[in-house]
């Protein structure tokens, strides 16, 4: 188990947790929750030892899984050697060993050598590479790739290997941030099943509700400048913290009416003979003092597409024979379909298998190697990149209000201060500057500036990357009234259950449409 002794931790004068004394116990399976910024992620970095807190102390069971970022320092490993390495003491026993190996063999060698061997029975690590290869199996990484350098594979392989180095080795706890980044939906559903049958003490970080909903027996909620833990899994946090919140809402509302009513009776008759009902009434005043309610972190955008102000003809993408290669690797080949105005399209598929592509075709930033693609009449697009940068210059030093300005056409001031605020940018925060953008704040600036645009066709490539759930849940509401045509790649099932009624999906034999949500599509495919 972990437990946290009187933890807090500042950020500037911002407190982001006091004197939080709390146990992840065993067996029990924690989401840790709140919006971007409340301190998720420096929460992990805590309880793992690579910052330090305010004040208060850290215990930790002897074996910690943790999803690490740094892969360059697993670059020259090989991919098993990257997941082995999960286990510090086995890995540490191996290298030793083989080096030993190397040497003249002495009795102090083979002493040695001894030691070492125990160490690595203690540790299953006669098993070690089988046990590797049915992880890295499990995550989607091919068997050829198990021996190759680290950086030789793909980017998405690459974090695939360290999610199976945290997960390797029969850790008593398991740490993962945002674990399921980089994951196809058959390598997340894998890991679902994995984490569900897991006996040891799980803290997961994840802006995908659906795999928290499915993971989590409790959420540990970043609020109110504490911790707290709520039973049950996202949607039952929810319910149960907005339920505390109104109650108490309620009650101070009803102490102030009760109150407001005995002021008035001490306004009346303060100067009279009733002194002593009026000095008993002051103090019911004094004892009704509403609780003054720490203020809650959670903000949610308010993401509404609005009416495009022309629309497209019935017919909006006309695709034939589309064919797509890479150097002679073939990614789309002679795909064929109408696309039809009010269409809600879902693309899902493994990461590298052309979903990207896809949708760069649609929006034109990539040509066809075959086929066509005709664009109907008055077709109008708003593009989502995955990779931000494709429309936001971080080296553009203007402000977020200035980069929206430069953007839209004949745009009023009050409009875009009106968006800004919609997507959290209130106050002075209009004005922040483009290059210091979070993630999510990039992400949110895009999302805006689709608002003040006002396109009839929506392409976005995965947009719930950098995002936290709230925005996430706001941008489906968003995308679910949005009254144009929407083709959105996606992993977020939560996302593709609420909006999508047709799927495009990238299968082994090539790409698939499907007339149907994705809940029926899977069970198509059982």
């Amino acid at each position: 188990m972990i437990t946290l002794h009187n933890l807090s931790k500042k950020v500037g004068s911002r407190t982001l947790f006091d004197n939080v004394t709390l146990t992840f116990n065993k067996g029990a399976r924690y989401g840790l929750t709140g919006p971007n910024g409340c301190g998720k992620s420096t929460l992990l970095k805590i309880i793992m030892g690579f910052t330090s807190p305010e004040s208060g102390s850290v215990s930790l069971p002897e074996k910690v899984g943790f999803l690490r970022q740094n892969i360059e320092d697993y670059q020259d490993y090989s991919v098993l050697d990257a997941v082995i390495a999960g286990n510090t003491k086995l890995f540490s026993a191996f290298k030793e060993r083989e080096e030993l190996y190397e040497q003249e063999m002495t009795d102090a060698t083979g002493m040695r050598l001894a030691e070492l061997e125990e160490i690595v029975a203690e540790e299953d690590g006669y098993t070690a590479e089988s046990d590797a290869e049915m992880l890295l199996e499990g995550m989607g990484v091919d068997a050829e790739l198990f021996q190759k350098p680290l950086r030789e594979i793909p980017l998405d392989k690459q974090f695939r290997a360290l999610l199976c180095q945290a997960l390797y080795g029969n850790p008593d706890a398991l740490i993962l941030d945002e674990p399921t980044n980089h994951l196809d939906l058959t390598s997340i559903g894998w890991l679902e099943q994995f984490l569900i049958n897991y006996k040891g003490a799980l803290i997961v970080v994840s802006h995908d509700r659906h795999f928290l909903n499915a993971v989590t027996t409790q959420i540990a909620d970043i609020d109110y400048e504490t911790l707290i833990i709520y039973p049950g899994n996202y949607d039952d946090m929810l319910t149960a913290k907005t339920s505390v919140r109104e109650r108490a809402e309620n009650e101070n509302k009803a102490k102030e009416k009760k109150a407001a009513q005995l002021r008035e009776f001490v306004a009346k008759f303060g100067a009279g003979s009733r002194a002593s009902q009026v000095q008993s009434r002051i103090r019911e005043i004094q004892r009704l003092e509403p609780k003054e309610l720490k203020k809650s972190n959670i903000q949610r955008p308010y993401i509404r597409f609005q009416d495009p102000e022309k629309a497209s003809g019935q017919i909006v993408y006309a695709i034939k024979g589309l064919q797509k290669t890479y150097d002679e690797h073939l990614v789309i080949d002679g795909f064929s379909l109408d696309i039809e105005r009010g269409d809600k399209i879902g693309v899902i598929g493994s990461n590298g298998a052309g979903k990207t592509t896809l949708l760069k075709l649609l929006q034109g930033a990539l040509d066809p190697t075959a086929g066509s693609i005709g664009l109907g009449h008055g077709v109008e697009t708003g593009y989502f990149p995955q990779n931000h940068h494709e429309i936001v210059d971080k080296s553009h030093k203007v402000s977020i209000f200035d980069w929206l300005k430069e953007r839209t056409n004949g745009v009023y001031d009050q409009d875009i201060r009106g968006v800004l605020g919609k997507m959290l940018f209130s106050g002075d925060d209009a004005f922040k500057s483009v290059p210091n953008l979070s993630g999510g704040e990039m992400a949110r600036l895009i999302l805006a500036d689709l608002m003040l645009k006002k396109p009839n066709v929506l392409i976005l490539d995965e947009p719930n990357n950098h995002l936290d759930l709230e925005s996430v849940s706001a941008l489906a509401a968003g995308v679910d009234t949005y009254p144009g045509t929407a083709i959105i790649a996606a992993h977020d099932r939560d996302l593709l259950d609420q909006f999508a009624t047709k799927i495009l999906s990238f299968e082994p034999e090539g790409l698939v449409f499907f007339d149907g949500t994705l809940q029926q599509y899977f069970a198509s495919k059982c």
